[in-house]
């Protein structure tokens, strides 16, 4: 299947139809399908894509103009589905989300059907994926219960950057004929849990935030630990800022934003005043990967939040008659489980599990929060606002913690909690960024 045939790209025009941006809204559409009814799907497989039983297709270019133009869509498109692309910032509406449900729809069935051919045609029992349709966890995770595949492996920037990493693999282990060694039974890849980053020592870190005009308090790993559970127990959102940064779109415990998951007011509360982003967005859950069957219908590592399941129903909150009716955004107000922030509205949630040997002060934390709490799971989304890349350098973590409501940024071994900081530092961050 050559370009422009292309799932991604028929997944594109629906991000631009909807009104995000192309090439970074598309998970906005994938956390918006669940507030919606897949109405459109049959409508797209009649017209748009000619979907075949192996998982082949071809798109109709007649509805696309992202071949000739600026414009992935263009007017029989908007006839076809009624109306002209939502404007960016304009009210969602049920139609939109309808949408969104219907392109995940066809983007998971297409995902299965090539996954079981290829499965009947090879014979394997493994699979490993790439490419940006595969940072679709929703579909990942249904390629995984489907049970084609005994094991499936996503690389973690599956996306446009990770053609940097494969052509630096290819040009070393195919035109250097330098064989792949085989992986250990202990180990999960060699992608040393995607922290390839840059890290900073604690003595620099001191001295940059000192630079900086930040106060702090220079703890040893057993009180700074108990700090930050204590915040996150009494609700507050903790900046998180610790050994390599991740390579790949997902902060994995290294930048990033943690929170108590228990708590109903806790999504709404990073989207509006810390993120500033739009409150349907659903947040993940990093989870303790001992404990992770536990909480959810999910028993293998996924240490790249690529892969989404269930919360397990002894977890779940029972819905009123009225609830359960409730239609679109209102949704978004109904606890679901017992860890209402990184439950979404159909239950399931993208999944990090924490491994205590690629990522072992997280781990540690987690282990100290579920000691306190009795959960193995936090909220774990990336130390940024919208728009802004995730943060690299304790200044980029320092300014991120001064322009937000995060409460309290563990830097390394250095601690600092917001009402100790110099008002004057406090800056309009909002603004600063082009939306996403």
């Amino acid at each position: 299947i050559h370009f422009p045939h292309s799932l991604g790209l028929l997944y594109s025009a629906f991000t631009y139809y909807t009104g995000f941006k192309v090439n970074s809204g598309e998970y906005k559409v994938m956390g918006l399908a669940p507030y919606g009814e897949p109405k459109y799907a049959d409508l797209i497989l009649e017209h748009l894509v000619d979907l075949k039983p192996d998982g082949s297709f071809r798109l109709d270019l007649d509805y696309f103009d992202y071949c000739v133009g600026l414009r992935m869509t263009n007017g029989r498109f908007d006839a076809l589905f009624g109306g002209p692309p939502r404007r960016p910032e304009e009210p969602l509406t049920q139609r939109h989300m309808d949408l969104a449900a219907s392109i995940q729809r066809v983007t998971e069935e297409a995902v299965l059907r090539l996954a079981r051919a290829l499965a009947n045609e090879t014979g394997q029992r493994n699979l490993c994926l790439a490419g940006g349709v595969a940072l679709n966890c929703v579909a990942n995770g249904k390629v995984l219960r489907d049970g084609a595949f005994e094991r499936i492996w996503v690389q973690p920037a599956a996306g446009d950057a990770g053609g940097a990493l494969g052509a630096a693999l290819a040009a070393y282990h195919q035109h250097q004929d330098r064989p792949r060694p085989p992986l250990g039974n202990n180990s999960l890849d060699r992608m040393a849990g995607s922290y390839l980053g840059p890290a900073h020592a604690d003595d620099e870190v001191a001295s940059r935030l000192t630079a900086a005009g930040a106060r702090f308090h220079r703890l040893d790993e057993d009180a700074l630990l108990a700090a930050v559970v204590r915040a996150l127990a009494e609700g507050k959102a903790v900046g998180w800022f610790q050994g390599r940064m991740e390579y790949g779109p997902r902060a994995l415990g290294a930048r990033s934003i943690l929170g108590d998951p228990r708590s109903p007011g806790m999504q709404k509360t990073l989207n509006l005043k810390v993120k500033y982003r739009e409150s349907f967005r659903p947040f993940a859950p990093a989870v303790l990967r001992e404990d992770v069957a536990d909480w959810f219908e999910l028993d293998q590592d996924s240490p790249y939040m690529l892969f989404c399941a269930d919360v397990r129903p002894q977890h779940r909150r029972a819905m009123t008659p009225a609830e359960r009716v409730l239609f679109g955004i209102d949704k978004l107000n109904v606890p679901r489980s017992s860890i209402p922030a990184v439950t979404h509205v159909d239950y399931s949630a993208r999944i990090q599990t924490v491994h205590a040997e690629s990522s072992p002060r997280f781990h540690r934390l987690l282990n100290r929060f579920k000691a306190a709490t009795g959960c193995p799971v936090l909220v774990n989304t990336s130390f940024n606002v919208r728009g802004e890349p995730i943060v690299c350098t304790p200044e980029d973590a320092f300014r991120c913690f001064m322009g937000t409501e995060i409460e309290l940024l563990a830097a390394e071994n250095c601690l600092l909690l917001k009402e100790e900081q110099d008002a004057s530092l406090k800056r309009g961050y909002a603004e600063a960024f082009e939306p996403d």
